[in-house]
């Protein structure tokens, strides 16, 4: 199909929207602010964790950290409602920057990194990079940052020092991924004094800083008609922004559920922190949300027995160099529609009866969707929506895009599914 023939097709403005996300959120704490800023003006609201909760209708929307959740509460509905819940996550994995940052070695003035998630590690050679986070002020307040510059570099070793490089490259995590970002000596201090400059504070101000690195390529359409989508943060960044745009346009309806999208960081490490799927923060969202509503313990059971979270997270579309190591009867295709993640021993959470409720979203929403399960020889990832299952006891269901090149600095997807996506998760927060 031609270019003309696609974009007369198909709409291209929920990536285009997708693609200015990415660019603006190159940490978990961006994530958040640029997802509560889309949910500002389809007028939903801030709420604190310190504060009382009122039983009014209308939007909320609250954020810890890394993490952010937002619900809708329409009008006249009682706190025996159940909940419609789209579960997501922020973070990616990446080389984020360690306490001591400053060090050094033959003359090159380098920044300290750790490794955060599952990283392909061969993925951030040779690319420039930015620094992004927070700093974390001595007032007890936090700024965010974002240099889309390229001010680091991890340099790959030249084939002339390593002719068996093509046989196969193996990198050593501590000697190998410390990024470049300039000549001369060691100075300690320098880089939090230069990133301070940049978020606009005093240096002796900060005293605590969450920074990482990020790939100052921007996202863009790929091929000759445009149909791929190629960027960073892709797992799991663009289920955060179709479930933003899944929730903001039903907000104002009249619904028989009560959406929420729960943005959770730390996935990609096991989400065992506060602002974790492993915490109680979503639980007490919803047991608040009832208790407002002048709910009981007994319309809280109620509520949570006839939730479903639909857990949205990548997954992997058949790969076309490595298709023996997909099942074989499985072969998600970019463009293809959403898949239904399946794995019977509960690395997602998937059942029939979870099936069931998305293929009917996926119907109501007029898209098409695919399977996806695991190659039996290959070990199976996971997602938040076990636990969160396991956690509230609600029905959940995994599901996701295909894609290629998961957790590397750069993914590719099809540019057609993140407005597939949103629509079948529309429909699904619309019961």
């Amino acid at each position: 199909m031609s270019t003309a023939a696609r974009q007369a097709a198909f709409d291209r403005t929920h990536t285009d929207d997708l693609i200015a996300y990415l660019s603006s959120s190159p940490s978990p704490f961006h994530a958040v602010a640029s997802a509560a800023e889309r949910l500002e003006k389809a007028g939903f609201r801030r709420v604190q964790e310190t504060d009382a909760w009122d039983a009014a209708a209308g939007g909320r929307y609250l954020i810890r950290g890394g993490a952010l959740i937002a619900w809708y509460v329409p009008e006249g509905v009682g706190p025996e409602t159940p909940f419609r819940v789209v579960g997501t996550h922020t973070d990616s994995p990446n080389l984020r920057v360690k306490p001591l940052p400053d060090t050094g070695s033959a003359g090159w003035r380098q920044v300290a990194v750790e490794i955060y998630g599952g990283v392909p590690l061969n993925t951030w050679l040779d690319r420039d990079l930015g620094l992004s986070g927070r700093l974390a002020l001595r007032d007890g307040s936090a700024v965010l940052v974002q240099i889309d510059e390229p001010l680091l570099r991890v340099p790959q070793l030249a084939i002339h020092l390593d002719r068996q490089v093509n046989e196969g490259l193996k990198l050593d995590k501590q000697r190998h991924l410390t990024p470049i970002w300039g000549l001369g000596a060691v100075t300690e201090g320098s880089l939090i004094e230069f990133v301070a400059e940049r978020a606009g504070v005093a240096a002796a101000d900060v005293v605590g800083w969450d920074l990482m690195t990020h790939d100052v390529q921007p996202p863009s359409y790929l091929g000759k008609d445009r149909e791929l989508l190629a960027g960073p943060r892709l797992d799991n960044l663009l289920s955060v922004h179709a479930a933003t745009a899944a929730l903001a346009a039903v907000a104002g309806a009249e619904l028989p559920y009560i959406p929420v999208l729960a943005a959770f960081d730390h996935e990609e490490t096991g989400s065992e922190s506060d602002t974790g799927a492993q915490s109680p923060l979503l639980g007490n969202v919803l047991d608040r949300s009832v208790y407002a509503r002048g709910g009981t313990p007994e319309d809280r059971a109620r509520a949570l027995a006839g939730t479903v979270c639909l857990s949205s997270d990548m997954g992997h579309a058949v790969h076309p160099n490595y298709s023996e190591r997909h099942e074989p009867g499985h072969h998600p295709m970019p463009n293809g529609g959403p898949i239904l993640k399946v794995n019977v021993n509960n690395r997602y959470a998937t059942d029939a009866v979870g099936r069931a409720v998305f293929a009917a979203a996926c119907e109501k929403a007029g898209v098409p969707w695919q399977t996806f399960v695991s190659n039996n020889a290959m070990p199976c990832g996971t997602t938040i929506g076990p636990i969160t299952a396991a956690r509230l006891g609600i029905t959940t269901v995994d599901c996701g895009i295909a894609a290629l090149s998961m957790h590397s600095a750069r993914e590719l997807c099809g540019a057609d599914d993140p407005f597939l996506l949103a629509s079948a998760i529309k429909a699904f927060l619309e019961g």
